[in-house]
């Protein structure tokens, strides 16, 4: 395959699967996660990886735009690098959690592509934070790769998204961003527009 050929295809398999997103899920993230905000919930943001990423920019974006306090434990890297050398990886996420005490009143948002498996052995700690959360009544969201894994299967609300097996992370990453971000401008949510935005809002006026 070309160089042009991948880049094309990438896009349009891009586009295509934004297309698939039902838009409900998305309102209904954006309603639930107002509600947390109206009974001062927190939301906790995880992933691995590039979902870490993700998490830290969604981190910014929930708290700076819509007023919701959030966190990512993987913001925290000596508490996180502590508690994988001493307890373990697979704790690492859930630990932090207890000691945050999430609650009925919180949430939880996850990236990642696969959503964990206990029984394959992967992302185990998302796996004992998405349980922690359903154990503790908080909400749990998410945006992951096809159904099958503990994210999409204990999720109070999961975006899935299936992408060509070959371009999975690649482009189940780059539609976490893309869902996030329709949630932050989300008119339920948003009590502020992003910067550049409020500058073309003030120059049209």
């Amino acid at each position: 395959m070309s160089q042009a050929e991948h880049s094309a295809r990438y896009l349009e398999a891009a586009a295509e699967l934004s297309r698939a997103i039902d838009p409900s899920d998305i309102d209904a993230i954006a309603r639930g996660l107002a509600q947390l905000r109206q009974r001062s919930g927190r939301l906790f943001i995880v992933g691995v990886g590039g979902g870490a990423g993700h998490a830290s920019h969604a981190v910014n974006d929930f708290r700076k735009l819509c007023g919701i306090e959030s966190y990512a434990p993987s913001d925290n890297v000596s508490e996180l690098t502590a508690r994988t050398n001493d307890e373990g990886w697979d704790t690492s996420y859930s630990e932090w959690l207890r000691v945050s005490r999430l609650s009925e009143l919180d949430g939880l948002l996850a990236f990642s592509v696969g959503g964990g498996s206990r029984a394959h052995n992967v992302s185990v700690n998302l796996v004992n934070a998405i349980e922690l959360a359903r154990e503790r009544g908080a909400l749990v969201y998410g945006v992951v790769g096809k159904p099958g894994g503990t994210l999409a299967e204990l999720a109070d609300v999961a975006v899935v998204i299936d992408p060509p097996a070959d371009l999975r992370t690649p482009l189940v990453e780059s539609l976490q961003a893309l869902v996030w971000h329709a949630l932050v401008s989300h008119p339920t949510l948003a009590l502020r527009t992003g910067h550049w935005e409020s500058l073309a809002s003030a120059r049209a006026t």
